[in-house]
C-alpha cells in the first residue's frame, strides 16, 4: 500500500525508542463496521469486494497483448463469488444484516488479514511487540452475530463500540469523525516517486515494462497521477500512491526475478 506501509514502518521506528510493547486498535474496523465501504451505496452494489471496484482502471494499466490473455474481473469474480459461498447466514437476519454480513465477511477474510500481516511485519522489522486485542476470537465471533441495526447504532460507523465506550473515553474522541490512517500528503512524496517511475519507463531492461500499458502509464506520470483518480484499497491509494506502487512491484521483480510465462 505504498505510503502506507512506508508510514507504518517509520510509525513504529518512532515507538520502539520508548516502549517495546504496544497496543493496537486494528480489526475494529472490521468487526464494528468502521469503513465507508459499508455506507457507500456503489460499494454495497458494486458485487465485488467493496475496497476494489476500480477493476476497468487496473485492467487498463496492462499492455494490450496482456490485457487480451488477463481477464481481470473474471477472476475476481471468481474469488468474490467463492468467498460468499463461505458464509452462514441465520434465519432471523433481517435482509440488511444479510447483506451486511456478507460485506464482514469479505473484509474480515481478506482486508483484515492484509492489514495484520502490514501491521506484523512493520512492527517487527522494529523489534516492536504489537498486540491487538480487537482480534481477539472471542470478540470476533461474537459480534459477527450482532443485527446491523445495533452494530450501526445512530447510524455511524462503529456506532455501537462508540455507544459502549462513551463513559470510558472523553467525548472527543468517541464522537470525531473517522479518518484514514495517517499518511504523507507531502508534495516531495509525489515527486520522489514520480522520478523514479520515470527512470523505469525510461529503461528499456525494467522488467515491469513488458507488462504495463506505457501510453496509459505515461500519462498518469504527467498529469502527476490525477487521470488515475478512482483509489485502490478503497480510500487510501490514487495517483501518486499507484506510482509508488508500480515502482515496487518493479523492484520486486528486479530482486527476485521471476519467469513470466503467458
Amino acid at each position: 500500500m505504498a505510503d502506507v506501509d512506508s508510514s507504518m514502518l517509520l510509525f513504529c521506528k518512532e515507538i520502539k525508542k520508548d516502549v517495546k510493547v504496544v497496543l493496537s486498535g486494528e480489526c475494529s474496523d472490521e468487526i464494528f463496521a468502521g469503513y465507508p465501504w459499508f455506507f457507500r451505496e456503489d460499494a454495497l452494489n458494486s458485487n465485488t469486494f467493496p475496497w476494489s471496484i476500480a477493476l476497468l482502471e487496473r485492467q487498463n494499466l496492462l499492455n494490450e497483448n496482456l490485457a487480451k490473455k488477463i481477464n481481470l474481473k473474471e477472476y475476481v469474480d471468481i474469488r468474490y463469488k467463492q468467498t460468499l459461498d463461505k458464509i452462514e447466514f441465520l434465519d432471523i437476519d433481517s435482509e440488511e444484516t444479510r447483506e451486511k454480513r456478507k460485506i464482514s465477511y469479505l473484509t474480515m477474510y481478506w482486508f483484515m488479514q492484509t492489514l495484520l500481516d502490514r501491521t506484523d511485519r512493520a512492527s517487527m522489522y522494529n523489534g516492536l511487540e504489537v498486540r491487538v486485542p480487537f482480534c481477539d476470537y472471542r470478540l470476533v465471533e461474537y459480534l459477527w452475530n450482532i443485527p446491523w441495526e445495533l452494530k450501526s447504532l445512530n447510524g455511524r460507523e462503529k456506532g455501537l463500540l462508540r455507544y459502549i465506550v462513551k463513559d470510558i473515553l472523553p467525548s472527543e474522541i468517541v464522537n470525531r469523525k473517522k479518518s484514514p490512517y495517517p499518511k504523507t500528503h507531502n508534495p516531495n512524496y509525489l515527486e520522489k516517486v514520480k522520478n523514479m517511475l520515470i527512470n523505469i519507463m525510461n529503461n528499456k531492461n525494467a522488467p515491469i515494462k513488458m507488462l504495463l500499458n506505457e501510453k496509459y502509464i505515461n500519462e498518469i506520470i504527467d498529469t502527476n497521477g490525477k487521470s488515475f483518480s478512482r483509489p485502490w484499497f478503497g480510500q487510501l491509494m490514487t495517483g501518486p500512491q499507484l506510482m509508488a506502487y508500480l515502482c515496487q512491484v518493479n523492484m520486486w521483480l528486479e530482486k527476485y526475478e521471476p519467469r513470466i510465462e503467458l
